[in-house]
């Protein structure tokens, strides 16, 4: 039996795949199998994954139906109990399995183990971000706050630097379908709830942002992130531990501004306003009245705002 399971959710990305294979083949860590859900592609995206000749890499076809059924179904045939995810147009370095492993060990009662990552640019330039949550002078650990670690720097789990035991979807359910922006997030969010975060501030994935049909350029208009729902439900229920209640409200107030900047982008201004209407927090507010400010700007000078609006996006 593999000890990790990969799971690859893939749709169009014949140009980027094979990086991504060849990111998990050249893991210093090498008892793994790996899931490739091809959500009905139309480009020669699984011929490419044919060309590799390995017994542990697994084809999977079918109907289109989103990345979070592709994500689920990867999951319904996953063999071990530790799945990590990876995108098929990001990769990891060498040592990511390996961390993520002593990670495990280290920490058995964690819901999701995950390591920090980098943005790398068409140019190939890369950005080394900024990660809060562990101890002064820890490498790895537990998050203090998962909440806060994510209202305070950059998302902690993505969904091509993490692994996820296999029992913990049994705990808090599978990605949402019909979620076309947001799904990850809110799965993430979900296992905080109920489970601590392990860290390692290794840099041990690569977020490309480069590729073609990438779902973080579908900009489409969304009423809230799904997670504010999810968190909503749970405070609704008593669900919340009253030690994480104060961040996780400031996490949905940063959810509700980035939800803005999905829809000033689509061009919903007005949609974007009542967005941030439900954002309470101080910490806030410099985002929220540059937002504001370009929700009353004409709409034909949207698209000529975009590329400066896609920067401030970057900067949340």
């Amino acid at each position: 039996m593999p000890l990790v399971s990969v799971v690859i959710p893939l749709y169009n990305k014949e140009l980027y795949v094979s990086r991504a294979l060849y990111s998990v083949l050249n893991q210093t860590f090498q008892e793994f199998e790996i899931i490739i859900i091809d959500d009905g592609s139309t480009d020669k995206s699984a011929e490419v994954v044919k060309n590799f000749v390995d017994p542990r890499i697994r084809l999977i076809h079918q109907e289109n139906g989103g990345v979070s059924a592709a994500r689920n179904k990867g999951i319904e045939k996953a063999k071990a109990n530790l799945i990590a995810f990876l995108d098929a147009d990001d990769e990891w370095t060498p040592s990511f399995l390996e961390t993520i492993l002593r990670l495990r060990k280290k920490y058995p009662e964690a819901g999701a183990y995950a390591t920090a990552y980098k943005k790398r640019y068409p140019n190939m330039n890369e950005k080394k971000l900024n990660f809060f949550g562990l101890l002064e002078h820890q490498k790895e650990g537990l998050l203090t706050s998962y909440f806060k670690s994510a209202t305070k720097g950059k998302l902690p789990v993505r969904s091509s630097n993490v692994a996820i035991p296999k029992n913990v979807f049994y705990e808090v359910g599978k990605f949402p379908i019909g979620e076309w922006w947001g799904e990850d997030t809110d799965m993430w969010g979900r296992i905080a709830l109920k489970f601590p975060i392990a860290f390692s501030m290794d840099i041990c994935s690569v977020y490309n942002i480069d590729t073609l049909n990438s779902a973080s350029k579908t900009i489409m208009c969304v009423q809230e992130h799904p997670f504010i729902k999810t968190a909503r439900e749970a405070i609704r229920k008593n669900e919340v531990s009253p030690d994480i209640l104060e961040d996780l409200y400031e996490y949905l107030d940063k959810e509700w501004i980035v939800t803005a900047k999905r829809n000033l982008l689509a061009e919903n201004a007005k949609l974007s306003r009542m967005n941030l209407y439900q954002c309470t927090s101080k910490k806030f507010d410099i985002h929220k009245e540059l937002i504001l400010l370009q929700t009353y700007l004409p709409q034909k000078v949207y698209s000529l705002k975009n590329k400066v609006i896609s920067k401030i996006y970057e900067k949340i």
